[in-house]
């Protein structure tokens, strides 16, 4: 029979003993130092004023007491050092790290998950909630293939629920992707408030900007004859989508300017229909100065002149009609009309 028992080296009493009571309290001591084994710190040599049963790991850079017994478990009890080598399978709670490790039979290491399994929550250096069930705080996330392609999947559960990437800025959404409400893929867009579609896609394959600047304006009515050096303007959009504004001091031939509402580059189409000219000349300025535009014609009976162009302009700038010479400009939607659109 063996002086100690296998796993946990605990002294027998031997059956011709005396003194058994030493054998039996040491290995209580030996149990009570093992059982629930709580490992206060690695550290190369002994604490100052260590508390009765307090356990340390050696350090590989043993020194001093501790000498020469790297990677053993050392027990202050009854005034005194003990050393235990630990076991394949031991498991110890380091206090100074928080965590639970198991000896591999050669190093401490921690205790591996389980292949597969399911968990209520889980946070990867960020605390998961009941909404937010899977949390992680990295500076980046890959996910890699497994020999082919991937796929990233998010499902919901009805049409009117939302499947989407949402991006936020100090826990602001600014911007938004995917199936918002509807089975529509979107990409929406916000200023920290209220939230805009900057483009939608049917399940057909049709695309729409409802955001993008586009305008057509007129005048109704009959005819106007301009005085040449005179600008005029327009009352109605038969068309204004992405936030055009009439506005300005009303133009001496009459109507308001465009007001742009966004910086960018646009394509400006000019219609001018006429019942008559005397010669004549007809520019789209910009702010009141700058001419983008021009049509321009001699004497003559009805007839209608188009101009279009690309233009770069800035938010709040205006646009208005200039004119020269003498005309009889005809009034209403199709006839004399300005078209605008962000491109």
């Amino acid at each position: 029979m063996a002086d100690t028992s296998p796993n946990l080296e605990m002294p027998f009493i031997l059956p011709s003993q005396a003194q058994k009571h030493v054998t039996h309290n040491e290995a209580l001591l030996r149990l009570d130092a093992l059982v629930h084994l709580t490992i206060l710190a690695e550290q190369p040599t002994p604490p100052p004023s260590p508390d009765e049963g307090a356990c340390y790991l050696v350090a590989a850079s043993a020194a001093g007491a501790w000498d020469g017994r790297q990677g053993r478990i050392a027990c202050w009890q009854d005034g005194a050092w003990s050393f235990i080598q630990p076991r394949l399978g031991w498991r110890a709670w380091f206090a100074g790290i928080g965590r639970l490790k198991v000896f591999s039979g050669s190093a401490w290491q921690d205790i591996p998950l389980p292949q597969s399994g399911s968990l209520d929550q889980l946070g990867i250096g960020a605390t998961p909630d009941v909404t937010n069930r899977l949390a992680l705080a990295s500076p980046a996330s890959l996910f890699n293939h497994a020999g082919s392609g991937h796929q990233i999947k998010v499902n919901k559960a009805a049409g009117s629920d939302t499947a989407s990437l949402l991006f936020q800025s100090n826990w602001t959404g600014y911007a938004e992707m995917g199936l918002a409400g509807n089975n529509q893929f979107s990409i929406k867009v916000s200023d920290g408030t209220s939230w805009k579609t900057a483009l939608a896609v049917t399940g057909a394959g049709h695309v729409s900007k409802p955001a993008q600047p586009v305008a057509r304006a007129f005048r109704p009515g009959t005819t106007f004859t301009p005085t040449a050096g005179q600008q005029s303007g327009f009352t109605d959009f038969g068309l204004n989508q992405g936030g055009f504004a009439l506005g300005g001091s009303a133009a001496a031939a009459g109507g308001f300017g465009i007001v742009v509402p966004a910086a960018g580059i646009y394509q400006i189409s000019l219609n001018l229909a006429l019942a008559s000219s005397s010669g004549h000349g007809a520019t789209v300025l910009k702010n009141g100065t700058q001419t983008l535009l021009s049509v321009a014609g001699s004497s003559g009976a009805a007839q209608t002149q188009s101009a279009i162009g690309i233009f770069a302009l800035a938010a709040s700038d205006v646009l208005t009609l200039g004119h020269s010479g003498i005309a009889e400009i005809q009034l209403g939607s199709g006839k004399t009309e300005i078209s605008l659109v962000m491109i």
